[in-house]
């Protein structure tokens, strides 16, 4: 669907599998930025390429025209159908260098972060060609520009995209949505990304992964919540840790249990992913009086 005179919303369904082997339905955001050329803000699963060629062909443009590919970051959701796409286009990939090793290899992000059903939602290793760092700036065809907005949290390398021209925000996955599945790699991080983000005056879209485009006001309550999200299942982590110490001892998964039924969040978001998540919680358990919020609204 169209949103901007430039932007483009394209929500792509998938499925993930949990450890028990249920297939869960999920849907992931990927944007076209339409100029003189095309840039795209992320790829969707493997087999994605169909729906964007699809949308592009309805709207009269077509693969050709699509100039950049820019990675948010490495997960399979955003990935996945890279390959296809720069090998249909010919396009230039673009990245955080913190992302480019698992863009560039996904046998190795395999390994070094097993998701179930890996290999069907990514379609394989694509080559990046630029990479991108904090306060880039893509000067797009048709005098369109982004600027680039390290956000890490989510994952080391997580960028999102500032297209003032249309005050629109880009934001991946770094605002986390009240009662999804928390991941995260990065607490501290987290936070101050959000927190940076809800900073940008006048955002009129905020356009997120996994969640519907947010507008003026509902973008900054939403980045509110997230912040007090995150502070909730910090809170309970260390709660359920301090109470229960052998949990930390324990394997993972039970202590993911435990603070999920904690927070009220169903048992079905008890995967590995969530467990690494909340372990990472608990190495900044030390950090927390130094220096880890303990509210997430402030500034």
């Amino acid at each position: 669907m169209q949103i901007t005179d430039h932007v483009h919303a394209l929500k792509i369904p998938f499925q993930i599998t949990d450890p028990s082997g249920q297939k869960i339905p999920r849907f992931v955001y990927a944007y076209l930025i339409y100029g003189q050329d095309i840039c795209l803000i992320d790829s969707g699963v493997a087999g994605s390429e169909k729906i964007i060629l699809e949308y592009l062909k309805s709207t009269g443009r077509s693969p050709q025209e699509i100039s950049t590919l820019i990675l948010t970051h490495a997960h399979p959701d955003h990935i996945g159908a890279s390959a296809a796409i720069k090998r249909i286009s010919g396009c230039t990939v673009a990245a955080h260098a913190a992302e480019k090793t698992w863009i560039e290899d996904v046998d190795l992000q395999a390994k070094e972060r097993p998701v179930p059903g890996f290999f069907s939602l990514v379609g394989g290793s694509v080559q990046v060609d630029r990479t991108l760092q904090e306060g880039d700036i893509l000067h797009l065809a048709g005098g369109l520009t982004l600027q680039v907005l390290h956000t890490p949290g989510h994952s080391p390398g997580s960028i999102s995209l500032w297209l003032a021209e249309d005050g629109a925000l880009f934001s991946a996955d770094a605002v986390p949505i009240t009662g999804d599945m928390p991941i995260y790699q990065d607490i501290q991080a987290s936070v101050r990304s959000v927190q940076r983000l809800a900073c940008i005056p006048e955002i009129k879209l905020l356009l997120a992964a996994w969640d519907e485009p947010r507008r003026s006001s509902e973008a900054y309550r939403i980045m509110a919540e997230g912040r007090q999200y995150l502070q909730r299942i910090h809170s309970s982590i260390l709660k359920m840790a301090g109470e229960n110490p052998a949990l930390v001892e324990l394997e993972n998964m039970q202590l993911c249990r435990r603070v999920l039924v904690e927070l009220g969040l169903p048992l079905i978001m008890a995967n590995p992913l969530v467990a690494a998540s909340f372990q990472a919680s608990l190495r900044e358990r030390s950090a927390q009086s130094a220096g880890c919020p303990q509210d997430l609204n402030r500034e």
